[in-house]
């Protein structure tokens, strides 16, 4: 699958995964602030964004795709950073194919199964009548019926698409997200270790990464280091400065 991506700057290749519900417009702001030492790749995953949609969609198959996708862009022993589903996607791919990378960062995600069959954000995504809105408005007021967060609201309503004819449609395949949100949440798909350096940063006030996981953590990727920001678990966007500040002093 050919994916969308955003390249800024040069030097040394950052791969930059979102989450779920995202696009490589999530980490413009990173990319940015990261563009005067390296060379940033932000790449919209299957069903988001402005990438190609299929009603396949796991972490193998984005695994593939990553494949697919250092290869047409010919990009060299990159560092790779995801954050949340991101974050799994480049577990996954870590343990995968460790040759194919030199460093590994993971935001606020842990090598675990958890439970998105009740996502709330999904769950009210599927209730706006895409069909009959006219108002970005009336797809907020569907929409916080399920979210109390604006900003979490405001995150997801991204994936509004206006027509030119009027109305709206989705730029995420929800259909396809809905169906397979379990897999989402699913564990590591790959047995083994990862044996090169790797930063998680998870967020203070977040319940992604517990302590108790810190000890799994480090059994797959045993040159995990960690660090905590006061943030949710939307760290990058959060604390954008601090957090590309804890990324380039691991880094250097």
């Amino acid at each position: 699958m050919k994916l969308y991506f955003r390249v800024l700057g040069q030097g040394q290749p950052i791969i930059m995964l979102h989450g779920i519900f995202g696009s490589s417009d999530n980490w413009l702001t990173q990319s940015r602030l990261l563009s005067s030492k390296f060379k940033t790749y932000a790449v919209d995953l299957r069903n988001h964004g402005q990438s190609p949609h299929e009603a396949l969609f796991d972490y193998p198959a984005m695994v593939e795709d990553l494949v697919e996708f250092i290869d047409a862009q010919r990009i060299m022993d990159p560092i790779m950073m995801g954050h949340s589903m991101g974050g799994k996607l480049a577990m996954n791919f870590a343990v995968a194919h460790p040759d194919r990378l030199q460093k590994l960062i993971v935001v606020d995600i842990a090598p675990k199964p958890y439970d998105m069959e009740d996502h709330l954000v999904l769950k009210g995504l599927n209730r706006i009548p895409i069909d009959k809105i006219n108002t970005r408005q009336e797809a907020d007021e569907e929409l916080a019926a399920f979210v109390n967060e604006e900003d979490v609201r405001q995150f997801a309503l991204k994936n509004l698409l206006r027509k030119p004819d009027g109305g709206f449609k989705w730029k995420l395949n929800l259909p396809a997200i809905t169906e397979n949100i379990g897999k989402i949440g699913a564990g590591l798909q790959f047995e083994g270790t990862f044996d090169k350096p790797s930063l998680f940063v998870r967020g203070s006030r977040s319940n992604y990464i517990k302590d108790h996981d810190l000890e799994k953590i480090r059994k797959i990727f045993p040159l995990a280091e960690f660090e905590t920001l006061d943030a949710g678990h939307w760290v990058p966007a959060e604390r954008p400065q601090e957090f590309v500040e804890v990324v380039t002093r691991w880094l250097s």
